[in-house]
């Protein structure tokens, strides 16, 4: 029971953060959010004492069962291995601690310094966002945009574009490079990352020695089969010895599971021999819920185990199709050359995430706040020195003044919680005009698009040349009034740059109050 209970508590946590990253109609983050804010780096970044706190018990009672059935990136290591069929394939090894100890002094090094890229490369809650949102969430696009699911919708990623994909072509990269690794070290040892190289793991492994319920070893049981360890992912029992080394055990279960003489059982105490029978009927050790004899149940554990290794497989690879780039014309006659970013001095951060010092500091890196943003306005940087940081920027929509969803799903504390109304009152940045892109004067045609399609009223049109009547209307920027949302940068319509774009402010800061 203890192996299925295991598995089927997995699934749901996979299967849901998965979703949640997946998600493109915007309703998913109301019912699993709370699946991300229970990880346990987002959940200390944001200084979550409930979540700190439990997560501490729950490894102080029964071990590091947060990285078998919590962690994705735990659990997807579960799903790789799983993939080679060969049975019996681990074996005994000795704790890596000249690697495992060192990356964890690295890695609060980092978190301590804000060197951002680095902690949230090693991060195994960010590195599973990062595949999910570069690697997965595009082709599960695709795929339903093949096969006619999505509806299209103008405040949804419903039809995720290539060019947007590619913009963010090292974090792709890293993700790519991340998920290979992941497959490689599975394939060939288990949960060799999970105890080796991942910083959290190695956090609650010092905890765990002093868990509460442990596998231990009934020693007038064991016949040295070696099934055990032969079937540990983790390499942690040493079945010569008897032993069990709990920093690396996820109580998985498999090993107890696997041994044939009810020789493992979870439990608090050391066993010891099993008194005989007192009377008939009476249940035997072998009847234990804590482990499976045998082949008894085998059909079972092999069906449940097939049915979990489906249904999350099934999350990644939703179609093979890829859906043609489409065109976006002008009135079906001509076609529209794309907008390039520009090089903004600041980089623009969403509204709560405080300054961009603030952001940089908390922020996992995950890609929630990427992939559940309805208006395509965030994004992973590309900047070497805030790699993988979510920035903003208006080529393919602006920041809606009624969304509030990066906010809503941040598990880290790096984007705090906003409503409406706090929203419209933060200024993240300011517009700046650009005169040599400016259509009136480049192409000679009214325009005002920025204007009218300004939600504060702070640009209005004027006359570039006051003393000239036939002066163009040109756009003046009120940066009092400018809260940086970019309507302005999306609507206007030059091209490859906008004639107006939106700079960044180091330190957000409110709506000035009126003099009175």
């Amino acid at each position: 029971m203890l192996r299925k209970i295991r598995i089927a508590l997995a699934v749901v946590f996979f299967v849901g953060i998965t979703l949640l990253f997946l998600d493109f109609t915007g309703t998913a983050h109301h019912w699993l959010s709370w699946m991300a804010k229970v990880q346990f780096l987002p959940a200390v970044l944001a200084l979550n004492v409930a979540v700190i706190v439990g997560l501490v018990v729950l490894t102080l009672v029964f071990g590091r069962i947060y990285c078998s059935v919590i962690c994705p990136l735990g659990i997807l290591q579960d799903v790789l291995a799983r993939l080679r069929r060969k049975k019996n394939r681990y074996s005994y090894s000795k704790e890596v601690r000249w690697l495992r100890y060192p990356v964890l002094v690295l890695f609060i090094i980092a978190l301590v310094a804000g060197v951002g890229s680095l902690f949230q490369l090693l991060a195994p809650y960010s590195a599973y966002g990062r595949i999910a949102t570069m690697v997965l969430q595009p082709v599960w696009m695709l795929g339903n945009n093949v096969l006619g699911y999505v509806a299209e919708r103008a405040d949804s990623y419903a039809f995720y574009t290539v060019d947007v994909w590619m913009k963010s072509l090292p974090v792709l990269i890293i993700a790519l490079v991340t998920l290979v690794v992941l497959a490689v070290l599975a394939w060939r040892g288990g949960r060799t990352y999970c105890n080796t190289v991942c910083p959290v793991g190695t956090v609650l492994s010092l905890l765990a020695r002093f868990s509460w319920l442990k596998v231990r070893f009934d020693k007038d049981k064991c016949k040295n089969c070696s099934l055990c360890s032969k079937n540990c992912k983790a390499a942690c029992i040493d079945y010569k010895t008897h032993s069990v080394d709990y920093s690396r055990c996820v109580v998985c279960g498999d090993c107890i599971d696997k041994c044939k003489f009810g020789a493992l059982r979870l439990s608090p105490n050391s066993l010891s021999p099993d008194p005989s029978p007192s009377r008939e009927g009476s249940a035997s050790a072998d009847e234990s819920p804590l482990y499976l004899e045998g082949d008894r149940g085998r059909l079972d554990r092999e069906g449940l185990s097939r049915r979990s290794f489906l249904l999350t497989s099934a999350l990644m690879a939703t179609a093979a199709m890829a859906q043609k780039k489409e065109k976006l014309m002008d009135g079906g006659l001509a076609e529209l050359e794309d907008k390039v970013s520009p090089e903004r001095q600041t980089p623009l951060t969403p509204p709560g995430s405080l300054s961009f010092q603030h952001f940089a500091q908390h922020c996992t890196g995950c890609q929630l706040c990427v992939s559940q943003c309805p208006n395509q306005v965030l994004r992973p940087s590309t900047d070497l020195m805030h790699l993988m940081l979510p920035v903003m920027s208006y080529e393919r929509g602006f920041c809606r003044p009624e969304c509030t969803r990066c906010s809503e799903v941040c598990p880290a504390g790096a984007i705090k919680l906003i409503d409406v109304e706090e929203k419209t009152d933060i200024h993240i940045g300011h517009a700046v005009w650009i005169k040599k892109n400016c259509v009136p004067l480049t192409d000679g045609v009214e325009c005002g698009n920025c204007a009218r399609h300004c939600p504060t009223g702070a640009i209005e049109m004027v006359m570039l040349d006051e003393d000239d009547e036939e002066s163009p209307m040109v756009p003046a920027v009120n940066e009092s009034a400018c809260i940086g949302c970019g309507a302005c940068e999306y609507v206007c319509p030059s091209r490859p740059f906008s004639a107006i774009v939106v700079e960044g402010h180091e330190v957000h800061r409110p709506t000035p109050s009126p003099s009175l």
